[in-house]
């Protein structure tokens, strides 16, 4: 199980791509910075559909992006600096796009 940290905006970085390429079943994705805003287009949303996502509360909080972030995301779960840490010790490895 592999924990996939996306922290660079979509536009100017293919790590959510690359990522989606190499994520298992068992993946999740952590989503902070940059990325939270560039995630909002539609064919992210199609493409992250039926993955297990979080996101950076912190970021998607300071970018006024909560309320899109959760209408576009319903599934995806916020998580504080602390859930992170959390998360990270759930998975085998933590890989930062």
């Amino acid at each position: 199980m592999i924990l996939h940290h996306i922290q660079s905006s979509t536009v100017q970085r293919a790590g959510l791509r690359l990522a989606l390429r190499y994520a298992g079943d068992r993946d999740a994705l952590i989503i902070s910075g940059d990325a939270a805003g560039s995630v909002l287009q539609a064919s992210w949303q199609t493409k992250l559909a039926g993955k297990r996502v979080y996101f950076l509360d912190e970021d998607v909080h300071a970018r006024g992006l909560t309320d899109l972030i959760s209408a576009r995301y319903p599934d995806a779960q916020l998580v504080d600096y602390s859930g992170w840490v959390k998360l990270s010790l759930t998975f085998d490895k933590v890989i930062t796009w």
